[in-house]
């Protein structure tokens, strides 16, 4: 992935840069890059950005997070490391640690793991706090097998004290083949677009892995939706990858 966010940077080196690009050009140059709607949702923010704060990425995190594609996670993430701003994000190892350390009952609820780390982080040094709290959660209070004799919060631990504490596990279920899911026909379709000539209408008609043309169908509709493809006014399964980038009530 880094060779491929590297050519991304490459094409799209700054926000307006960025917001000035067909979503059909982003798309193509997200190849590799994960989940498609994140490369729409980029490309909503860019263009936001550009028309409501002057090219430039807010520092806040509530204006952050009024941004396409940016909840609470990311917005504290992006103003605390990005930024220095007094901002906690919470991932899985953070409430782990917190929710540990206050003796909280699992599951560990995230609107007071929030509050509690919102209140916890320090005004200078954000950046490192997060990293530390991540780091904390993901090496030494891990979900099992914790390594509790040296963790630097052991003397305040309330989960530490506790003589019987035991970490649940997960019942396994049984896996689903990822070439049977949606998701991957979805990817596999943008894949099949993305391929092909610029504004080039693409007929869908043939199966896809397993997946026949009821699949098929319901998986263009959900793109559709999510303002991923174009579809064929008159002919059914056939689509193109969008120019405009506007997805329905994106920004109205």
């Amino acid at each position: 992935m880094g060779d491929a966010w590297a050519r991304f940077l490459d094409r799209f080196p700054t926000i307006k840069a960025l917001a000035a690009a067909d979503l059909a050009a982003v798309l193509r140059a997200w190849a590799g890059l994960g989940y498609n709607r994140r490369a729409v949702n980029l490309h909503r923010l860019a263009r936001l950005v550009v028309s409501e704060h002057g090219g430039r990425l807010p520092r806040s995190v509530e204006a952050l997070e009024r941004l396409p594609g940016i909840g609470p996670y990311t917005a504290r993430a992006v103003a605390a490391i990005a930024f220095g701003e007094r901002a906690a994000p919470v991932d899985t190892n953070v409430r782990r640690v917190l929710g540990r350390l206050t003796g909280m009952a699992q599951p560990f609820p995230r609107s007071e793991i929030q509050a509690l780390a919102d209140g916890l982080v320090p005004a200078e040094r954000p950046c490192e706090w997060t990293h530390a709290l991540m780091d904390l959660g993901a090496t030494v209070c891990r979900s099992s097998r914790p390594s509790c004799e040296v963790c630097p919060l052991n003397a305040f631990c309330a989960w530490a004290a506790t003589p019987s504490r035991r970490v649940a596990r997960k019942a396994r279920q049984a896996p689903v083949r990822f070439e049977a899911s949606s998701r991957w026909l979805r990817g596999r379709i943008v894949e099949r677009l993305r391929d092909a000539a610029d504004r080039s209408w693409v007929p869908l008609d043939q199966p896809i892995g397993a997946h026949r043309e009821d699949a098929i169908e319901r998986a263009l509709g959900a793109l559709e939706r999510d303002g991923l493809v174009e579809r064929h006014p008159d002919r059914a399964r056939v689509a193109r990858l969008p120019m405009s980038g506007a997805m329905p009530g994106a920004l109205g």
